[in-house]
């Protein structure tokens, strides 16, 4: 079974944020005053959205504080899912002592 990739942050950032709004990554930049090569870097999806990043854009865009930071966690988490494979279950053996799923 083929997976789909996760979206990048970055890619979140302009379609649900930046395009509706009609803002350009300068005018996010200068606003949130961050560097704009940070910003077409998180945009590209070649750079996370580090702690800092992401409370000056959940200010920014009247979001809960870790609302990117979440985006960004739930990403890589599910990048390095797809990284490991099934090597997760071959390889590590769930306590049995431990409840849950």
């Amino acid at each position: 079974m083929r997976t789909i990739p996760p979206v990048h942050p970055g890619t979140i950032l302009r379609e649900e944020f930046l395009q509706p709004l009609g803002i350009t990554q300068y005018r996010l930049a200068k606003d949130i005053r961050v560097p704009e090569t940070r910003i077409a870097a998180i945009l590209k999806g070649r750079r996370r959205i580090t702690p800092d990043s992401a409370l000056r854009l959940s200010r920014y865009f009247k979001m809960p504080d870790r609302f990117f930071g979440n985006l960004e966690a739930h990403y890589d988490i599910e990048i390095e899912k797809m990284k490991l494979g099934d090597a997760l279950e071959q390889e590590i053996e769930p306590r049995s002592d431990m409840g849950g799923p």
